[in-house]
């Protein structure tokens, strides 16, 4: 999968997030959905993709997917 899509996608789930009250739960929530629902090659490519910097990659994303 291209990862302008991706980014894309993680995007708009890291959106969605900051909506929450709680930063905290809302990145714990960022993080529990792309687990849940990405698959396992999405994951490593976006995973990937924030190694070499992460451009473009919402910054709650970027929080949520370090730890």
């Amino acid at each position: 999968m291209d990862i302008r899509t991706l980014t894309h996608m993680a995007n708009r789930i890291g959106q969605f997030y900051e909506a929450q009250p709680d930063r905290a739960e809302a990145l714990v929530g960022i993080a529990q959905h792309i687990e849940k629902f990405w698959e396992p090659r999405m994951r490593r490519a976006l995973a990937a993709h924030l190694a070499a910097g992460g451009e473009g990659v919402h910054l709650w994303v970027r929080e949520a997917l370090r730890g």
